[in-house]
């Protein structure tokens, strides 16, 4: 088995653009904006203020980036296990789900342990991640 297996990087670049745009819905006024600020003991007028100072096309960049290496990395590990059986949209929501259970939700929940914050707030953030990931999962499994 070849250690860089190829992949798809338009299917990459499709699932990263999800896991942006999926960020941009769940942190922005659609979906848990007012709800995430105040766990995060901040009104809304600040949160606006501190976006104002901010570098937000970095920060927009920097979010599509880690968005992009999320998909290449599991597009890479869906490759491998592409090589030992077949992988449907099943597999894909699976293995979304696998690595968010391995991955981001111990290391976050360790963070938020320890950074005093609500539960609450973990809660709404590991969603987001879970939701990413299934369904970055599911286009990398389906698109290979």
């Amino acid at each position: 088995m070849h250690p860089f297996p190829a992949v798809n990087y338009l299917a990459i670049i499709v699932a990263a653009i999800v896991i942006f745009i999926l960020g941009g819905l769940w942190y922005f006024n659609i979906i848990f904006a007012k709800k995430w600020i105040a766990l995060q003991g901040r009104t809304v007028e600040q949160e606006r203020a501190q976006a104002a100072s901010a570098n937000m096309p970095v920060m927009y960049v920097s979010a599509f980036v880690t968005a992009f290496l999320t998909a290449w990395v599991m597009a890479y590990l869906i490759a491998h296990m592409g090589a030992i059986t077949e992988i449907n949209a099943g597999h894909g929501a699976m293995f979304g789900s696998i690595c968010w259970l391995g991955f981001a939700a111990p290391t976050s929940y360790a963070t938020a342990i320890f950074s005093g914050k609500p539960k609450q707030l973990w809660l709404i953030d590991t969603s987001y991640n879970l939701v990413s990931f299934v369904l970055a999962g599911i286009i990398l499994a389906v698109w290979r």
